[in-house]
């Protein structure tokens, strides 16, 4: 494409050299720089593209793409024949640029963007379950992977890809006929601009409660809020959770958007009544398409209820027919999202990706609200990461399951045994019943050997995830897998010993 075509509608851009030239493809990663191709430099938290200016020239950059406040320091590195463009900030400039090189795919379907602390994954699959029962064919980008309809196009390793990826997605999506995309929208891809010039239809906030507070990620709550807002800046609808007292805040703070709104406690445009929740499904009334009907998922807690309408609001905003809506919300699964493992023990095992003291605390309370028996935890901590939560974690645990088993969770660099421990200093402050067990799978045995049939135990942590990261080598790990295994192992102990 004509670099003249890619630049169009970036403002402030200065530039030296030729800008009518053709450019193959776009670029921020030096690494993947080809002849002729346009690298654009950003300065990230860890890496700055502008000190790989020449590494990306060297590799046949023909044109570059700067931060103004950076010129004067490589303008004499950039060859003479390789044109020079500065923007204000190319984080924005090269959302831009891709969606120019895209030919700006997301105007050609109907773009959903659902953002929030908690349920982005789990409303995205229903949403897609819904439009595909209705015949739409649908896209879906987010936490877990990319797919088209059926098809993965890739494990994902970030929640939003950056921006030329993602458009690079749409453009997929739209070529394979695509009618409408749902993607998950995290905080970091507003803040970051990696969803700018994104032609959405339709935004969701879930949730908002406290998560991704640091110094890469958000300086602080309001930041974070600030940050999801934006998503109802683009677009010219939303739907928002009414019970949830900060995103409640979004109609006065975009006027512009039109914003209904779901719940369950307080009076609002799709309310759900009659609410029962089992350790399998839950069920409740809410009124679709002017007419009172009974929904039913196999997603259990409190909180599916919560996604079950926001998928509803989109659906009918759409307008999905109610049996298709009812239909899809029956037979969605979500990996690693409250999912329910079948197994020949007749045991109630769940896995969720809960790795957070608030998410470890939503689950633990959800399940111990509708399960009859115990709860069993078994749950680690990941290394590398905040160790400040890894007791508080142990708190929680402690607290709300009668029994937990402490355990490894992609240690990383660290020792397994060191976080182990860490997490036990918080379990200690309670009463809570409790053990240690480094090895996972020697921790997922105990659980399912002593648990009853009313019981149910939650494997929190690794979710959807099929590894195991030790010391930056990723062992496959698939919990599914490991359960499956185990039930074989645990049956033919029970033959030996009637033997």
């Amino acid at each position: 494409m004509n670099l003249k075509a890619i630049l169009i509608g970036i403002e402030g851009l200065k530039a030296r050299g030729n800008l009518d030239i053709n450019i193959p493809n776009i670029t921020s990663d030096s690494r993947e720089v080809k002849q002729g191709d346009l690298f654009v430099a950003i300065k990230g938290f860890e890496v700055d593209g502008h000190n790989y200016l020449k590494q990306a020239t060297d590799a046949g950059a023909k044109a570059v793409l700067v931060n103004e406040s950076r010129v004067k320091e490589v303008v004499n590195i950039i060859p003479p024949d390789v044109t020079l463009i500065a923007a204000p900030d190319t984080r924005i400039a090269l959302a831009k640029c891709a969606c120019n090189f895209y030919d700006n795919p997301s105007r050609k379907f109907q773009l959903i963007g659902v953002t929030g602390t908690k349920g982005k994954t789990t409303t995205t699959f229903m949403i897609k379950e819904i439009l595909e029962r209705q015949g739409i064919k649908t896209g879906l980008i987010g936490t877990i992977a990319t797919y088209i309809g059926n098809k993965k196009l890739e494990d994902s390793d970030r929640t939003t890809p950056d921006s030329v990826k993602l458009q690079k997605f749409f453009a997929q999506m739209a070529e394979e006929g695509c009618k409408a995309v749902v993607m998950e929208v995290s905080s970091q891809s507003l803040k970051l601009h990696r969803v700018d010039g994104c032609d959405f239809n339709i935004g969701v906030f879930t949730n908002f409660s406290e998560d991704h507070i640091s110094e890469k990620e958000h300086p602080d709550m309001n930041d974070y809020f600030s940050s999801k807002v934006m998503l109802f800046n683009m677009c010219p609808c939303g739907f928002i959770n009414v019970d949830d007292f900060n995103t409640i805040r979004v109609p006065k703070l975009v006027p512009k958007c039109e914003i209904k709104t779901y719940g369950i406690d307080n009076d609002c445009n799709v309310l759900a009544k009659d609410i029962t929740i089992t350790n399998s499904y839950v069920d409740f009334r809410v009124k679709i398409n002017g007419k009172n009907e009974r929904i039913k998922t196999y997603i259990p807690g409190r909180f599916s209820v919560y996604n079950s309408l926001a998928a509803i609001c989109v659906a009918e905003k759409l307008g999905c027919d109610t049996e298709n809506i009812k239909s899809a919300l029956e037979v969605v699964r979500v990996p690693g999202r409250s999912e329910l493992v079948d197994n020949n023990l007749d045991l109630t095992i769940m896995i969720d990706y809960a790795h957070s003291p608030e998410s470890l605390q939503n689950i633990l309370q959800a399940v111990k609200a509708y399960t009859r028996g115990k709860v069993i935890s078994v749950f680690g901590c990941g290394g590398d990461r905040d160790s400040g939560k890894r007791p508080v974690m142990g708190e929680i645990s402690g607290k709300i399951a009668n029994y937990t088993i402490i355990t490894s969770d992609n240690p990383r660099t660290e020792n397994p045994e060191e976080i182990v421990k860490q997490i036990e200093n918080g379990i200690k402050k309670t009463k809570g019943k409790y053990e240690c067990i480094v090895d996972r799978t020697e921790a997922i045995k105990r659980a399912m050997q002593m648990a009853a049939k009313n019981d149910i135990i939650v494997l929190a942590g690794k979710g959807h995830e099929t590894y195991q990261e030790i010391n930056h080598v990723k062992h496959p790990y698939d919990e599914r897998v490991i359960i499956k295994q185990l039930v074989e192992e645990i049956k033919a102990e029970k033959l030996n010993k009637e033997k």
